[in-house]
């Protein structure tokens, strides 16, 4: 089976640009997908467990693959998200770990406050 790419959502390593990859990590929702991605590794569309509307999530889903920190390649009927650490890595060396431990963190922290 081949998997086929939404090329024209998805910036090539040259074009990712961190201000819009900071855009994309700075809302709680994207967040929450970054996060269940980098526990998870790939994860489909449906899987992602989030109570909002499929439009909604969608939208976030393509600021997340503009930006660059997602891709998204499609395997039979199914979307699979991963994160693409190696081109963020090559460009921002760090800045999706510690965006990720800061995002565990505070998850800890609200847990514990619960």
């Amino acid at each position: 089976m081949v998997a086929q790419c939404i090329e024209h959502e998805q910036p090539s390593r040259d074009r990712i640009a961190l201000p819009k990859v900071l855009h994309a990590l700075s809302d709680p929702v994207r967040l929450e997908i970054v996060l269940k991605l980098a526990n998870a590794g790939e994860v489909t569309c449906g899987c992602f467990g989030l109570a909002m509307p499929k439009s909604s999530l969608s939208h976030h889903f393509k600021v997340l693959r503009n930006s660059g920190v997602v891709a998204t390649r499609r395997e039979g009927k199914e979307w699979v998200n991963s994160l693409r650490r190696e081109d963020l890595d090559a460009l921002f060396p760090g800045v999706l770990e510690s965006v990720i431990a800061a995002a565990r963190a505070e998850q800890q922290l609200e847990s514990r406050r619960r």
